[in-house]
């Protein structure tokens, strides 16, 4: 096996330890090392900022990783650098071990950068601007594809909102004041890159994309109840709650369990029909990125189901089986390459 050398091999010792995450300083000093090989030349910058945010995929979602696999590769690329973007803030909110306080400054900081590398001409530009990588490298994608600055803005409003969570009244309120920002967004971003079917208007695309974060989102909240309880949030809305006779101060608690089972299978059903909204405008999408997408909403409909069928039972996940029984065969060959690959 050849030698493993600089971030990579930081990346490595991450993945032999067995842990799920990186904490902040792991990320810290995978970024400096990406940073001191993407500062190399202008060509060297964007394929090692990929590369890094592939691993960043890689760790932390096989069930992405191995639809994004799909993709053309070009678009891939910036999809894996998309989802590095994202990655991070979501770790200051939910993985590392900071004060409210503390993760609303580290949002703050990062939102700044943001800034700076819209400014920026060029990935290799922002870089020498001190741009972290990710970033440097999702502005540059912002620029080509013209993806309206406001859309992560608009992201990074609901991570602070993680560190200061509040109950939500209602679903409306649960999809406009939290997953607008957290998933729909996101979904925005992705649809720029994978580009519409000819003849297929953006905006068709956008609302499949719309619809396909909304229920990726439900699904997540009614699998982590009790991990989001753990957290102080509660993404079931106030209505859902007292529509099962449920005290929000009592979720997780015995006393819940069998009425919140009920809440959770409600959310979701919720989250199936905005599966089948997604699903009727899929031909929206050019058609070299609808395998992904389509392979996207069947993984993810596969988790829902478990959830709605094992309420119950704890959290869910979807066995990798499983989750092969529902990807296009003609693109299996991918597959064990991606993970042969580092």
């Amino acid at each position: 096996m050849r030698l493993i050398k600089g971030w990579q091999h930081s990346i490595m010792i991450r993945w032999r330890s067995g842990n799920n995450v990186w904490s902040e300083q792991d990320w810290s000093r995978i970024e400096e090392a990406l940073r001191h090989r993407a500062l190399g030349s202008e060509q060297r910058a964007w394929p090692e900022i990929v590369r890094g945010a592939r691993a960043v995929l890689r760790r932390y979602s096989t069930s992405f990783f191995i639809v994004t696999r799909f993709l053309p590769p070009e678009k891939r690329d910036k999809v894996e650098v998309i989802y590095a973007t994202v990655r991070f803030p979501d770790e200051i909110v939910d993985t590392f071990p900071l004060t409210a306080e503390e993760k609303l400054a580290r949002l703050d900081a990062w939102g700044e950068a943001y800034e700076r590398g819209l400014r920026a001409e060029s990935c290799y530009a922002a870089l020498v601007a001190g741009v972290p990588p990710f970033l440097a490298g999702f502005t540059a994608v912002v620029r080509d594809h013209a993806i309206p600055h406001e859309h992560y803005r608009a992201f990074l409003a609901a991570m602070k909102r993680d560190a200061q969570p509040r109950p939500f009244a209602s679903l409306d309120d649960l999809i406009e004041n939290y997953i607008y920002g957290s998933a729909i967004v996101v979904g925005y971003f992705l649809t720029h890159v994978y580009g519409t079917a000819r003849g297929q208007p953006l905006a068709r695309a956008l609302c499949s994309a719309r619809a396909l974060g909304i229920a990726l989102q439900l699904t997540n909240f009614a699998r982590d109840v009790a991990e989001d309880a753990r957290r102080g949030r509660l993404y079931i809305p106030l209505d859902i709650l007292r529509e099962h006779g449920i005290d929000p101060h009592e979720i997780g608690s015995l006393r819940a369990s069998k009425n919140l089972a009920a809440a959770v299978r409600r959310m979701a059903r919720v989250a199936e029909d905005y599966y089948r909204q997604a699903e009727a405008d899929l031909d929206a999408f050019a058609a070299d990125c609808r395998p992904a997408i389509r392979a996207c909403i069947d993984v993810y409909r596969q988790l829902n189901d478990r959830v709605a069928a094992h309420a119950s039972d704890g959290r869910q996940s979807v066995p990798m089986r499983e989750k092969f029984r529902v990807l296009p065969v003609s693109k299996y060959w991918k597959l064990p390459l991606a993970y042969l690959v580092r």
